[in-house]
């Protein structure tokens, strides 16, 4: 359920948003500020900072190496398996760039046997997805009328038929092996469908009646998006608190809305997961045909796995075709924000195109478009030399708990990353301590600052960051700081500020490996 965003929203959100990473500050302590002038004296450093009494209870993985030398600078810990939480996106990064390339780009497109005569086309029309997360986003809000116009251009004026928005490129559940089941409504688990619109997010707004004893109003936006609506959310007097509760069960399209908001406050806003988000890019598509001019005369039908699409698509041909910003661009924006839909799209996409490759003849068994991206990701690490029993990913996010990786295991990804040609593309897309990205309030006015480049990942229990810093020294070095098991205590340091003074001293790091 959503309660509505006052402390009892917060605590909620805390224990729930899995994948984002903590904006607060990151407080450094008095050790993290000074310098260190010896890897004895780093290592002194490092090992009082975790040794506190407070994470008796926790797990430290800890891993740094130099770029520059090849040597390890600390380690502890590091050939243990951690959950990784969202720094298992960096396997996504390796995947997809060694796969698919950075300038790779995810075609959609409108399919039909191109019977055209005299402007009308006998349907359907499919819209056929193949993994852009993006449409709908700023770069991309005209998505819908660029492939009307193209069908305008084709003389097209009328369909004939009914439009398809056909999902099933991606063969398997719409959600991540390991996600759990009630992150499936938030707007951090949102369906990994190869059809995807508006990050597959749905805006809420709640806004209490006229009166106290009157029904509150929903708003959704998009407005394709308004789902089904049982329950009744009750406007209540001014003075009392609001207890607004938001509720869909996996699978259900069905929104349940009940509670209590207080009369004449402002409205309230909140953001779900879309249940059909290929069917709202369906809805979209045909405003924009009305708008184009262009009619069409059936109705508007949603196609997912494991309906088979391939009498539809067999002889279709392509009538219009948009594509996606460059992978790279995708994946930064996937990485500075830490977002879910981006990095678990492309993995699928990694799946796809080895099942392409390695696709034969006959009856061979089932295997989901994930699982086909598993064995790619295993061939990956066996070629950058880590065992891929140190770096079980079952899907491309980090969502889920199964995930388990060793310190070492990243850092040595870390430095195969750091030996490709896009290295400096790929370090630009990381997040930047006190500049962008999920980092954006951390480790300001500090060594870090402008200089580690890191993913973070945070879920309940699980606080790590992973990624590129120079000491001081001007010593290259990549690191993964894995922190599991751990529960702040109240008033104390928040996890976040504990993971980064770590951080903060190999930025302060005088000496050499």
């Amino acid at each position: 359920m959503i309660p509505a965003p006052s402390v009892k929203y917060r605590h909620f959100a805390a224990g729930l948003l899995v994948c984002a990473c903590w904006f607060a500050l990151g407080s450094a302590t008095a050790s993290s500020s000074a310098s260190t002038a010896s890897a004895a004296g780093l290592a002194a450093d490092i090992d009082g900072q975790i040794s506190q009494p407070r994470f008796a209870a926790a797990n430290w993985g800890i891993a740094v190496v130099s770029l520059d030398s090849g040597r390890a600078l600390y380690t502890h810990h590091a050939d243990q398996l951690m959950q990784p939480a969202s720094t298992a996106k960096l396997f996504t990064a390796a995947l997809s760039l060694s796969t698919l390339g950075a300038d790779y780009r995810m075609p959609t497109r409108l399919l039909a046997n191109n019977d055209i005569h005299d402007g009308r086309l006998n349907g359907p029309l499919i819209l056929y997805g193949m993994g852009d997360p993006t449409l709908g986003t700023a770069t991309s809000t005209d998505w819908a009328d660029q492939l009307a116009n193209q069908l305008f251009q084709r003389g097209v004026r009328q369909v004939r038929g009914d439009l398809i928005a056909d999902d099933s490129y991606f063969t398997g559940p719409a959600f991540g092996s390991g996600w759990e089941a009630g992150d499936l409504q938030s707007w951090f688990a949102v369906p990994s469908s190869a059809l995807s619109v508006d990050e597959n997010i749905v805006d809420i707004t709640v806004s209490p009646g006229s009166a106290t004893g009157l029904p509150a109003s929903l708003t959704f936006d998009p407005v394709d998006a308004q789902m089904p609506q049982l329950g009744q959310l009750t406007t209540t007097l001014s003075r009392l608190p609001s207890d607004i509760n938001l509720y869909r069960a996996p699978g259900d399209s069905t929104l349940y809305a009940f509670g209590t908001i207080a009369a004449k406050t402002p409205p309230q806003h909140f953001k779900l997961a879309l249940p059909d988000p290929a069917l709202v890019a369906g809805s979209q598509l045909r405003q924009a045909l009305a708008d184009r001019g262009i009619h069409l005369t059936g109705q508007v039908h949603a196609l997912h796995w494991p309906q088979d699409d391939t009498a539809l698509v067999a002889r279709a041909d392509t009538l219009a075709e948009i594509q996606s910003p460059p992978l790279m661009d995708v994946l930064q924006r996937g990485l500075k924000r830490s977002q879910n839909l981006y990095l678990q799209n492309l993995f699928l996409s990694v799946g796809k195109h080895q099942q392409s490759m390695e696709a034969t003849p006959g009856i061979v068994p089932f295997a989901s478009t994930e699982q086909w991206s598993v064995k790619a990701l295993h061939q990956l690490l066996t070629q950058i030399g880590i065992p891929p029993s140190a770096g079980l990913i079952d899907e491309g996010t980090g969502l889920s708990r199964r995930d388990l990786v060793t310190p070492d295991a990243m850092v040595r990804l870390l430095a195969y990353l750091a030996a490709q040609p896009y290295a400096a593309q790929l370090h630009e897309a990381l997040p930047i301590a006190g500049i962008d990205g999920t980092l954006t309030g951390q480790m300001r006015h500090t060594a870090a600052e402008n200089n580690v480049h890191a993913k973070t990942g945070s879920m309940t229990y699980v606080h790590c960051l992973v990624g590129y810093v120079t000491s001081a020294a001007g010593e290259r070095l990549a690191f993964a700081i894995m922190l599991n098991n751990y529960e702040p205590p109240t008033n104390g340091p928040s996890a976040g500020s504990d993971v980064n003074a770590i951080a903060l001293l190999l930025a302060n790091f005088h000496g050499r490996s």
